[in-house]
């Protein structure tokens, strides 16, 4: 077999193979090598410098991947003493809960995250790859614990106290995010939430504007709303609830009008567009002339856990799918966000791909 058509072949199996590895498995000079990557680029065979496949272009959900545990007390909760309990454990954590979403929609997508040498970490990324997720760009840190979300609910089902260790998100700084500089130009989008540190969310918008890889950040709490950088160019959409977008704005929110003079802010900051959830109130999102909102629809509700991820999901994959239409894609987010909320898990078993398509869940419009 030729020399480029062998090259061709380790790209295949390895989009993120250096060149300097390229080099060594072919023996070849890294000079050679990269006059064959410029052949196979003007020949459309890749996609620049990430050696992308081009029907293979990923959706790329960077942030966290955590290990979520619940318990709830058989009574009463009682304070300062032991209480019965029953624990139940899932995996969590706003990118990693998109990117599973994405997966069983049928959408080609990675993981960028932080995981520890525990087996926590360890079973958080067998579950992506058995999802479908490519988590090859996760970090992998010995002697650090992974993330966790730990919630304590009394006996009614209300949540009383929840501990959250994220500590190890800070270590996907810019100096990590600049390794993985090939696997983000190559991204069909970029999907981050705000675990991450400010200046690495800095660092994937200035990527993103320079790469043309259209970004969308989603918010994760109020606490963490000061990880958006000031200056958002490059960013096509930012996915946050009313409290998170008054903490933005720095002031209560009490009106339409409140909350559409806050999202302007946003768009003269650099956003294109921002959709804002406001739970049983439905959505919030830009168009052209201003704002536009959809009412929520009915839905049965089991657990509320992953709802906002799978809307941020189904938008996601409007967007991804070459469908600019916001309220296609929040009524879309509507959906997806009810099918999870009806039931027990964070992502609902009844994603498929083609889900969109079927007639038993096609979008009513008025």
């Amino acid at each position: 077999m030729p020399k480029k058509e062998q090259l061709y072949e380790l790209i295949r199996s390895n989009p993120f193979i250096s060149q300097q590895d390229l080099a060594g498995h072919l023996g070849l000079s890294r000079s050679a090598v990269a006059n064959y990557i410029a052949t196979l680029v003007r020949e459309r065979r890749i996609l620049g410098r990430a050696y992308v496949l081009p029907d293979h272009r990923p959706i790329l959900c960077i942030g966290a991947a955590n290990l979520d545990r619940k318990l709830r007390t058989s009574g009463k909760l009682a304070l300062g003493t032991s209480n019965p309990a029953r624990q139940t454990e899932s995996f969590g954590g706003v990118a990693r809960n998109i990117a599973e979403n994405l997966a069983r929609l049928g959408v080609p997508t990675a993981l960028v995250t932080a995981v520890g040498g525990d087996a926590s970490g360890r079973a958080l990324l067998a579950h992506a790859d058995d999802a479908g997720i490519d988590t090859r760009g996760a970090l992998r840190i010995d002697g650090a614990a992974s993330g966790t979300y730990t919630a304590v609910l009394d006996h009614d089902g209300d949540m009383r106290v929840a501990l959250a260790d994220m500590e190890i998100y800070e270590t996907l700084t810019p100096d990590f995010l600049a390794a993985r500089e090939q696997q983000r130009a190559g991204a069909a989008l970029i999907v981050a939430d705000l675990n991450l540190p400010v200046a690495a969310v800095s660092t994937l918008l200035t990527g993103a504007m320079r790469d043309a890889v259209p970004m969308a950040i989603v918010a994760v709490s109020e606490p963490k709303i000061d990880r958006l950088p000031r200056a958002l160019h490059g960013l096509r959409l930012l996915i946050l609830n009313l409290g998170e977008l008054a903490a933005r704005a720095g002031r209560p929110l009490e009106t339409d009008a409140d909350i559409a003079a806050a999202c302007a802010e946003l768009r003269r900051d650099g956003a294109q567009d921002v959709i804002v959830t406001r739970g049983v109130k439905g959505v919030m999102f830009t168009t052209a002339d201003g704002m536009q909102a959809l009412d929520a629809p009915a839905a049965d509700v089991v657990d509320v856990t992953g709802a906002g991820d799978a809307f941020a999901a189904a938008v996601c994959w409007t967007l991804y799918n070459g469908e600019p239409d916001l309220e296609l894609a929040c009524r879309r987010g509507q959906q997806l966000a009810a099918m999870t909320v009806g039931c027990a898990q964070t992502v609902s078993p009844q994603l498929a791909p083609g889900l969109f398509d079927s007639p038993a869940h096609a979008i009513v419009t008025d």
